[in-house]
């Protein structure tokens, strides 16, 4: 049954180091180190000592680690005290607890953050977005 995956935890030791791509219907966590792409089905969560370099898509994200690159969240996107992110961020919802660091092209919502054409959406030009930028 689909229900007995959606408790199943992937995890990325401290100390491992991986580069590719990953595709996960269930939750991750990575406290080693990711240089590669992500797109991950349920939660995202980078620990402390986790590194994360490229593109992840996921559904919802807890950041502790550092993370640089471009990253989709569709609904929530938690920054613990000690994360640092860096790239082009979007995201349905930001928590973002004092010490974060958070430095980029940041977008709440859009096209690429909910998966779901809007009829606002070509307004979105009129804030510098460039055109066929998704």
């Amino acid at each position: 049954m689909p229900s007995s995956t959606s408790h199943a935890l992937n995890s990325l030791v401290q100390g491992t180091e991986v580069q590719g791509d990953i595709r996960s219907k269930s939750d991750i966590r990575i406290d080693g180190t990711l240089k590669g792409s992500l797109h991950c089905d349920a939660k995202l969560i980078i620990g402390a000592t986790g590194k994360v370099e490229g593109k992840v898509v996921c559904k919802n994200a807890v950041i502790e680690g550092k993370f640089q690159g471009e990253i989709h969240v569709k609904e929530l996107l938690t920054m613990k005290e000690t994360a640092n992110v860096q790239g082009d961020i979007s995201y349905g919802k930001l928590v973002v607890q004092p010490g974060a660091v958070l430095v980029g092209d940041i977008r709440m919502g859009g096209p690429s953050a909910n998966g779901a054409a809007k009829t606002a959406a070509p307004k979105a030009n009129t804030h510098g977005q460039k055109e066929g930028v998704k």
